[in-house]
Order: structure tokens, then sequence, then C-alpha cells
């Protein structure tokens, strides 16, 4: 009776810490919803300070909230569709990393102050391949609601946001149009350039 209770003990401990574990990873795991609010609350911060962190301090701390809330490898890849196969590993790492920066100096440039805006969730949705798209908006004091649809896929224990659709135009759709044509028509070069003035011009203006 004693071996019996004992072996029921164990049973019960193995599945009671089982328990908290799976919690404890799913505790862990930001829901698409909660990707894009954090993100969201992390821009608003910034243009708060905005004038007193100026481009370079908004590029700072605008580093981490973008590399952690966007799959930033995967938009580069398909903003550049099925030329992305012709490039060498070294071509697409390098694309990465100067989309990248870009992402985040284009983030940078136009949340730059701040006079009471805020973001509003509207709704969340999941797409027929498995994604999650968070419907919102943000709030402009003086001026019509901007809208804002993240497309989001998951990564491992949490998601990414792949696409942004501001107002019904899709931020991915612009750039795969103009990226594509680039290297098509002028190269992997030309485009690296275009895209390094692109972050240029974001820093001075």
């Amino acid at each position: 009776m004693i071996l019996k209770n004992m072996k029921l003990a164990v049973v019960f401990m193995f599945l009671l810490f089982g328990a908290v574990s799976a919690f404890a990873a799913d505790e862990g795991a930001a829901t698409a919803r909660q990707v894009v609010e954090k993100f969201q609350a992390d821009l608003i911060a910034v243009m708060k300070e905005g004038k007193k962190l100026g481009y370079a301090g908004r590029y700072e701390r605008l580093k981490d909230p973008v590399s952690n809330s966007h799959e930033l490898t995967k938009i580069a890849r398909i903003v550049v569709g099925k030329e992305w196969e012709k490039l060498s590993e070294e071509q697409q790492q390098k694309l990465v990393d100067v989309f990248s920066r870009l992402s985040i100096a284009s983030y940078a440039h136009n949340f730059k102050d701040y006079s009471g805006e805020s973001f509003v969730f509207d709704s969340e949705e999941e797409t027929t391949r498995g994604g999650v798209v968070v419907h919102s908006h943000l709030v402009i004091p003086g001026d019509k609601p901007v809208k804002f649809d993240y497309m989001l896929k998951e990564k491992g224990n949490s998601w990414r946001i792949i696409n942004i659709i501001a107002n019904g135009v899709s931020d991915l759709a612009l750039k795969r149009s103009e990226y594509t044509t680039i290297l098509q028509r002028e190269g992997f070069d030309t485009l690296i350039n275009k895209i390094n003035e692109k972050i240029d011009n974001y820093s001075k203006q």
C-alpha cells in the first residue's frame, strides 16, 4: 500500500511539474496581439522623447523593439521575391542587414515627436495560412486616425510582424515592386546603394 501510494505521489508530482512547465512556457510566449501592442507602446514611448532624443537617439532606442517584433529576414526575402534565390549567401546577408537598418531608420524618421497620439486595438483574425492579422488604429488629435493592419507569422514560441498595411497600403507590396525592378534592371549593388541613400536621407530630415 505504501509503495502504491509512493508511485501515485511520483506520478502526481510528475504531472504537476509538467503542467507547471507547460503553463510557464505558455505564459512566456507572447501572442500576436501582445507583440503588436508591445511594439506600439515602445513607439509611443520613443515619440514622447522624440525631440530630446533626436534621430540618432530614436534609432538606438528602436533597434531592439523593431528587431524583436519584426521578422526582418523573412521580410527582406519577400521584398525581392524570386530574385532572392539568385543572390549569393553573402549578398543575402548584406540585403538583410541593410534592410534591417532601413526599417529602424524609417520608424525613427516617421515617429519623431508626440502630440497626444495613441494606438487602439480593434480586432484580430486568423488567416487561412496559419497567420494572424491584428487590426488597430492610431488616434491623432485634430486629424483623421490611421488604420494599421499587422500581419504576423509564428516563429518559435512567439509571433513576428511580416507586413504592415497602413490605410489600405501594403508596405511590403510597395517595396517588392520597387526592389525587384531595381535588381532586375540595375543589379544588386545599385539596390544596396539606393537603400543606403534612403537611410541617409532619413537621418537628415
